[in-house]
């Protein structure tokens, strides 16, 4: 386990199996902090509360500020997730593949410039989906560590989290390697039929294990990737 901050870090869960008198221990990556072995859901509305400003206002489920994003640009070259109080608890900065064909987002603690990609806690890239139509779920994006053992894997191109459905209509699910989801995004459902909330107010479920702050910072690049 390295440990990134106080609060955020990729931690490594052991999973045993028992197989007859053999047992397989399969280890598993989060992105995880304390107190998040119960799951989270917030409303998240796709509004600063700042005047003349691009942004997300995020709610938890006792009515409470937990996230604020404010930009002055609708498609910013660095985004930063901040908590109710304003304090800076990630740092996405957008950076050209060397193709130059896809961008590519790395995510760092706190405030960051940016100008290290090495100290970044992951990349997230936009999956580009040629092939459509193939009864396949669609992938819309790919997290790859930068930490730890994920490192040597991102060169093998094998994903640590990919997102799957889509974010245009706010149904969309973060899965690990296993396939087991651990976070979701879905529309907020009005108890009235004449009642719509459309694509600006939806939620976004985080389940046990996985951290609300990683996830909120998945979707501020979802939006920058497909909105």
């Amino acid at each position: 386990m390295r440990v990134l901050s106080s609060r955020f870090k990729f931690v490594s869960r052991a999973v045993a199996h028992e197989d007859h008198d053999h047992s397989e221990v399969q280890r598993i990556t989060y992105p995880t902090t304390e107190g998040t072995r119960l799951g989270t859901c917030l409303t998240v509305w796709k509004k600063s509360l700042v005047i003349n400003c691009k942004g997300f206002t995020v709610i938890d489920s006792c009515g409470n500020l937990a996230y604020r994003v404010d930009n002055y640009s609708v498609h910013p070259h660095q985004l930063t997730l901040m908590d109710a109080s304003g304090n800076s608890l990630l740092t996405m900065h957008r950076r050209r593949t060397k193709l130059g064909l896809v961008y590519s987002w790395y995510v760092y603690e706190g405030e960051n410039e940016g100008r290290e990609k090495e100290s970044a806690v992951c990349c997230v890239r936009k999956r580009v989906n040629i092939l459509k139509g193939n009864g396949n779920p669609r992938v819309e994006a790919c997290v790859y560590g930068l930490l730890g053992p994920e490192s040597d894997k991102k060169r093998h191109g094998h994903a640590a989290f990919t997102v799957e459905g889509s974010y245009a209509d706010r149904t969309c699910k973060v899965l690990d390697k296993s396939k087991s989801v651990v976070a979701e995004i879905k529309r907020k459902e009005a108890n009235s039929e004449h009642v719509s909330f459309g694509i600006d107010i939806f939620h976004l479920i985080v389940h046990p294990g996985f951290d609300p702050t990683f996830a909120m910072a998945l979707l501020l690049l979802l939006d920058q990737m497909f909105s």
